[in-house]
């Protein structure tokens, strides 16, 4: 009877299911290959200028925009499992890759777009091409960092029971990433890119609109759809275009993100299991198949062996080194300090010819202004989205519930709220200094949000059946179970939120609607302005100062909270 099994077990038979699948496949398939299509056509000046606010075009401006944010989502989880990785692994790299990450996801992208659109589009001259990847590479500055960080805390913050568990095993550093580490932080790293892919938006509106001296491209797509409708004051057709995005958000969560969401479920770090959630429709959809569940059962065999090549060597074959640690030490830092010096030499010799100490004094104060601003914005997320975030992710159903909700309202550009809060500030005559601020809030609180509920739904059961056995309840709960449990994904979204905060400030202290425009007194309202008047000397000193700013209160405050919680709040 054996052969016969054998043979009867590889017979397969295709159903009904797979041809749904095949059927979504070969229409992913042929959306791709038409969007590949237009961006290898030449730059002409049609396709580089024009706009219908049309209705009808929005279905193929969704598919490019689309395009383009996936690409970017690709591009930002390369980045991750390279840069983050490298940081979290080699602590003389961290000390120089953490504060560049910290600059890079603080300091505008919208205050150097021009250096790097003209980088792109002169790799291919002519060609839609160069403008394509510039608009993905700026999408890509804003998803990018949050993943990175999420990855870099999350491999930070492995439990030592594992770790020794691996160690015990004789896992190979190869095996022991791909086996644990990659495994433990998965949960958080989905989360991080549904919230990516909903920041994403806030930047599609610049990313399709590309002005390099008096070349104006605008690309196809609901970004640059909505900033013609804008333009031209057209409200129903932001109408037409926030329902697009509901659709199109609709969609990719239910055929990617919701899956994934299901499948990181399994990767928590649970000794007892939870209430079992139903399937996706996707998920169900692809067990019932023949053929596409072979062959993704064969793929998922494929990734799986990889992880288990032994590559490396393991814990038992290191030997001691050869040279001492605190020589390398000592040489990594004086070259370190030796690059700052020569760094800190041209900058000062800069500053001396074009600046006065006043001017440099005086674009301090607003970075001080800027930084209230943050904080404040960061204080009221916290209060709001810590307690609303921990209610979901605890629960499953409510988690699924709100996932597409959030996605959804983290996705909506913050500046279709400009002209509401423009109105609003003029007729009531109020405070702009203080009522701007609100339109920070609206772009940074999702990452507290998120990886709150990443947080949540990730912490042990048996833990929380334990503080309900022990009637543990209240204040106490609060203080003593919930809270420690969630510190690292709280201070990765602080960490976040914060970078968002200074880089959306170029947009939120100067809001115009029309002929009025409105400015809260700030660095982001003053490089925004230095940009408009052409200033490139004040946009780079803005800029720099930012940059202190981010670092010395990353490396004063950030910092040292998430090495304490990488001490005291990791699950051992």
């Amino acid at each position: 009877m054996e052969p016969t099994l054998t043979a009867h077990s590889l017979r397969v038979r295709p159903n009904l299911f797979d041809l749904v699948g095949l059927v979504i496949l070969m229409g992913l398939g042929v959306a791709m290959a038409t969007v590949g299509r237009h961006m290898l056509v030449p730059l002409s000046p049609a396709t580089a200028q024009t706009i219908h606010l049309d209705p009808s075009w929005l279905p193929g401006y969704a598919l490019r925009t689309t395009f383009r944010m996936f690409a970017a989502l690709l591009a930002s989880l390369a980045f991750t499992f390279t840069y983050a990785v490298w940081a979290a692994k080699s602590r003389r790299a961290g000390q120089i890759l953490i504060p560049v990450l910290d600059i890079l996801q603080s300091v505008p992208i919208l205050g150097f777009l021009t250096f790097t659109v003209v980088f792109f589009l002169g790799l291919f001259p002519g060609q839609m091409m160069g403008a394509e990847l510039a608009a993905i590479f700026t999408i890509f500055t804003s998803q990018a960092w949050n993943m990175a960080f999420s990855m870099y805390q999350s491999l930070r913050t492995v439990p030592a029971d594992l770790e020794e568990a691996a160690r015990c095993f004789g896992l190979t550093a190869w095996q022991r990433f791909w086996r644990l580490e990659v495994p433990f932080a998965i949960p958080s790293l989905v989360w991080n890119a549904m919230i990516s892919m909903s920041g994403g938006w806030f930047m599609v509106v610049y990313s399709e609109t590309i002005t390099v001296g008096s070349t104006d491209i605008a690309l196809p797509g609901i970004g640059s759809y909505v900033g013609t409708a804008i333009a031209h004051r057209d409200l129903l057709a932001i109408g037409y275009a926030i329902v697009t995005m509901l659709i199109v958000i609709l969609a990719y969560d239910q055929l990617l993100f919701r899956p994934l969401v299901a499948w990181s479920a399994r990767f928590s770090v649970e000794d007892t299991q939870g209430e079992a959630a139903p399937d996706p429709w996707v998920l169900a959809l692809l067990r019932r198949t023949s053929v596409l569940r072979r062959i993704s059962d064969a793929l998922g065999h494929a990734l799986t062996s990889i992880g288990w090549l032994r590559i490396g060597r393991a814990p038992s074959d290191i030997g001691p080194s050869h040279v001492s640690g605190r020589v390398l030490d000592i040489a990594w830092w004086a070259c370190l300090g030796l690059c700052v010096v020569i760094a800190g030499e041209k900058v000062a010799g800069y500053a001396a010819a074009h600046f006065t100490v006043s001017q440099v004094l005086h674009v301090a104060g607003l970075g001080g202004l800027t930084l209230a601003r943050v904080l404040v914005t960061l204080l009221v997320a916290s209060l709001i989205w810590v307690p609303v975030g921990i209610w979901l992710g605890l629960d499953a159903r409510r988690a699924r519930r709100a996932q597409f909700v959030a996605q959804f309202m983290a996705a909506f550009p913050a500046n279709l709220f400009f002209p509401l809060f423009v109105l609003f500030i003029v007729r009531f005559n109020l405070n702009s200094n203080i009522w701007l601020t609100p339109l920070m809030l609206l772009g940074t609180q999702w990452y507290i949000l998120f990886n709150i509920v990443a947080g949540a739904s990730s912490y042990p059961t048996d833990l929380l059946e334990a503080a309900r056995n022990f009637q543990v309840r209240g204040t106490l709960w609060w203080m003593r179970v919930m809270l420690p449990g969630i510190v690292p994904f709280f201070i990765t979204g602080a960490i976040t939120a914060s970078g968002g905060a200074w880089n959306a400030a170029i947009a939120t202290e100067m809001a115009s609607w029309g002929s009025t425009t409105l400015r809260a007194q700030g660095l982001g309202a003053y490089i925004a302005q230095a940009t408009i008047d052409g200033a490139t000397d004040r946009v780079g000193l803005g800029m720099v100062v930012m940059s202190m700013f981010v670092l010395l209160f990353n490396r004063l405050v950030w910092r040292p909270l998430a090495n304490y919680a990488a001490r005291h709040f990791t699950f051992n």
